[in-house]
């Protein structure tokens, strides 16, 4: 009987270190004739496969690939290298399509339930999960984005002109240029234009999370967490000063007494005034935070928010947690502007993009399912038993300030859900039944801008016959 033979051949593969320098190293490979044997290959700007390798898009860039070939085929791929199309992370295409349609859940059925509607002050609802899950995920992608960089300084420039695109889109869609459902005018007077928004936090996050980690990442060969960690301690130290910035600031500028206007809501009335007394320190309810304060001195009153989330509490709506009229005896600050992406909430937003960094750092260096899992899991839930913890003890889960508590509490949600979509998806194979998430993830921006932001439903109202009033929305009964 013929015996297959046994033998090791070469096998010469290109590597690279985390500062992009390379090198052809050789290794032995055990082969068998009469077996499938495996070709590695050279790749460019590939997503890497789930199947226990390295995750991330990986820009301008050579790294190995071991596919699975036939013996008899050998020669002919050596002269013929392949191209595979590169695969993404479905999982994480899978969460932020999920996100995406919470936050479209919750925009349109929000008004109607309550319950899922934002917290009106204190609270955690399932709206204010939306804007956390978006930040994680941005962390996790700019750590498969950014695993290798060819060149620093033309990956700043990138990543500073993404997020300037992004800021622009913001302010355009948020800004007041769309004045939204039945109200059939457009444009927006620039002295009243708001300045900060969902898109625009996004864009602050991005680039501080971008450049982190285009310039703040160790030369350390990561074998182990306590190498994985030694590799990226610059950014954990801008954490942990973002942190503090933002606890410094809230709890230790002093709020003195303030006012605003109301304009006037029609041509012969005259615009009110407001007074609001303050004169506290550390104070985290919705009249006298450091936070609003913040943004009154540098953005201007008139450049923020003007529907206040603190509208629905029971002090300023007698149909609390819903929106209504005031009750008789409303304070005097229950119509004043206040930004929930405001300056100095925007720090701490920035902290949950590092706490998604540090998820999509655990993809790039750890090629075992469990090990990823493993390491995520156990942070999360130590952020998350941080977070009940904090705010037991009277640091208040807050979304609008966007409170220490609310951060630990929703990244380390976020870090638990993306976890079990991980295990499911990606591990598991159960990609057939999360497709259309799947979908939602990759086209995630189209779909913000023309659902989100009502976008389409005030293009189609400009369509009317004869009146405005009777546009293609009245007709059929969206719209009053």
């Amino acid at each position: 009987m013929a015996m297959a033979m046994a033998m090791y051949e070469p096998v010469k593969v290109y590597e690279q270190d985390s500062n992009g320098n390379g090198s052809n190293k050789t290794f032995m490979r055990y082969t068998n004739a009469g077996q499938d044997v495996e070709l590695a290959i050279h790749i460019r700007g590939a997503d890497v496969g789930v199947d226990g390798g390295d995750h991330g898009r990986v820009n301008e860039e050579k790294k190995s690939l071991i596919l699975p070939t036939n013996s008899k085929h050998h020669h002919h791929h050596l002269q013929q290298p392949l191209q595979q199309k590169s695969q993404r992370l479905a999982s994480l295409d899978v969460f932020r399509g999920l996100t995406v349609a919470l936050m479209i859940l919750v925009d349109d059925a929000g008004g109607i339930l309550p319950a899922i509607n934002h917290s009106p002050w204190n609270g955690l609802t399932l709206a204010d999960l939306v804007m956390p899950f978006f930040l994680f995920i941005v962390g996790v992608s700019l750590g498969l984005t950014y695993k290798r960089i060819p060149c620093k300084a033309d990956a700043t420039r990138k990543a500073v002109l993404r997020a300037l695109k992004l800021l622009l889109l913001g302010l355009f869609l948020q800004g007041g240029f769309f004045h939204g459902l039945n109200d059939l005018s457009h444009g927006t007077d620039i002295q009243q234009m708001r300045w900060m928004g969902i898109l625009q936090r996004i864009a602050i996050a991005y680039l501080v999370g971008a450049l982190c980690e285009i310039w703040l990442k160790g030369g350390d060969l990561v074998c182990s967490e306590e190498s994985l960690q030694r590799k990226y301690r610059f950014q954990g130290v801008i954490a942990l000063v973002l942190i503090t910035i933002y606890l410094s600031l809230l709890y230790g500028l002093y709020v003195p007494d303030w006012e605003y206007r109301i304009p006037a809501g029609a041509p012969s009335s005259s615009a009110e005034t407001f007074s609001v007394k303050c004169g506290a320190r550390g104070d985290t309810g919705p009249a006298c935070n450091a936070a609003g304060m913040i943004d009154r001195a540098i953005l201007g009153s008139h450049h923020l928010y003007r529907k206040p989330i603190y509208a629905r509490t029971e002090q300023c709506s007698i149909n609390s947690p819903a929106s209504g009229p005031l009750p008789t005896d409303a304070p005097s600050w229950c119509q004043a502007p206040f930004d929930p992406e405001g300056l100095l909430s925007s720090v701490m937003a920035i902290v949950t993009c590092l706490v998604g960094l540090h998820y999509g750092h655990i993809i790039v260096h750890f090629k075992d399912h469990r090990d990823r899992i493993r390491q995520w899991m156990i942070p999360s839930t130590c952020l998350l038993f941080l977070g009940v913890v904090l705010d037991l003890f009277g640091m208040h889960v807050n979304k609008a300030l966007y409170s220490l508590s609310y951060m630990c509490v929703t990244a380390g949600a976020a870090g638990i859900l993306f976890s079990a979509i991980y295990m499911l998806v990606d591990v598991r194979g159960y990609r057939r039944i999360t497709l259309v998430f799947e979908w939602m993830g990759m086209h995630a921006l189209m779909i913000f801008i023309l659902a989100a932001c009502n976008i389409i439903p005030i293009v189609l109202q400009g369509f009317y016959w004869k009146k405005p009033q009777n546009n293609i929305l009245r007709l059929i009964g969206i719209g009053r």
